[in-house]
């Protein structure tokens, strides 16, 4: 037998394709950012980095999770138009996703979010539809349910698909709760849609009752992409109530400049919504002793070069 002949009987190598990559992101303790006050109490405080997924956020989890769980079930198949308003994180993913597995995908979003975000989605082939800044997200919403109303595709709705918050209990809550080796006492996440906040609660408290649940949300007249407090008409469905034990509020001034510190003092380029996070992480931080607070780090700064909060 030839050399050549014993290699082409070896078994085939089979490589991850793009979808594998998303998940099993790292989790890193904050070296500086109130360092001296958590050495002081017994603390650590944790980013779990979404960015490292391959669109650049969190979102890339639920973005596949609902159109591979939509297949399964025989509501879509490749070449359907799908379509879905967003704030620019699910949007990116779900134009991944739809590129990877063969969708036309139109997103409608308002007009006033960040110029690298719509760039992004146009780059992975999907169509944009913006909506007036004064609507905001909730006239986006309204128009995804009039265009599917009229038959113009189908919405995978990230508002109220509990494919959302189910790849987080899957996935998001175990990752944590191994990287944490058991001793996470308080998860804080930015509230969108609450998908991410909402599956990861359900996983941790069923491994241990006493983990505190800490959701950041906008203080009056903020407005920080990617943290949303939803008129109740507009509520997320997918949203449990008793999922979150803690709302902390956060100001857009002091998200935007931890979203500069994370930068310069850590090294973590990050977006606005995951600065207000971990603002409030500190915050919880501040109160307690011997604590494990961990918080996500939903995306990365790149896509919000445009809006002025680095320094140019």
């Amino acid at each position: 037998m030839t050399r050549a002949t014993a290699r082409s009987r070896k078994k085939p190598v089979i490589y991850p394709s793009l979808e594998d990559t998303i998940g099993n992101t790292p989790l890193i303790a904050l070296q500086r950012i109130g360092a001296e006050s958590n050495r002081e109490r017994g603390n650590v405080v944790l980013a779990k980095l979404e960015g490292n997924n391959p669109a650049g956020s969190v979102k890339d989890r639920p973005a596949l999770s609902m159109i591979r769980r939509a297949e399964e079930r025989g509501e879509i198949k490749p070449g359907d138009t799908l379509i879905e308003a967003t704030s620019g994180n699910t949007g990116i993913a779900l134009a991944m996703a739809a590129a990877l597995r063969g969708y036309r995908m139109v997103l409608i979003m308002p007009e006033d979010l960040s110029i690298e975000r719509a760039q992004t989605m146009k780059a992975f082939g999907a169509e944009l539809i913006l909506t007036p800044k004064s609507g905001g997200m909730e006239c986006a919403r309204d128009l995804a349910d009039q265009m599917v109303a009229q038959g113009k595709g189908k919405v995978l709705d990230q508002f109220a698909n509990p494919d959302n918050p189910r790849i987080h209990y899957e996935t998001t809550g175990p990752e944590l709760w191994k990287q944490t080796r058991g001793r996470i006492t308080h998860f804080v996440s930015a509230m969108g849609t609450t998908g991410t906040i909402t599956g990861v609660s359900r996983f941790l408290k069923e491994q241990n009752p006493e983990i505190r649940i800490i959701g950041a949300q906008p203080s009056e007249g903020s407005r920080i992409p990617g943290i949303r407090k939803w008129p109740q008409e507009y509520l997320p469905r997918i949203y449990d109530p008793k999922a979150v034990d803690e709302l902390v509020y956060v100001s857009q001034v002091d998200a935007e400049e931890m979203c500069r510190r994370l930068a310069r003092e850590e090294g973590i380029f990050a977006g606005i919504s995951a600065a207000g996070a971990c603002w409030v992480a500190q915050q919880i931080a501040a109160r307690e002793q011997d604590a494990t607070i961990a918080f996500i780090v939903c995306d990365r700064g790149d896509r919000y070069l445009s809006t002025g909060v680095f320094p140019a």
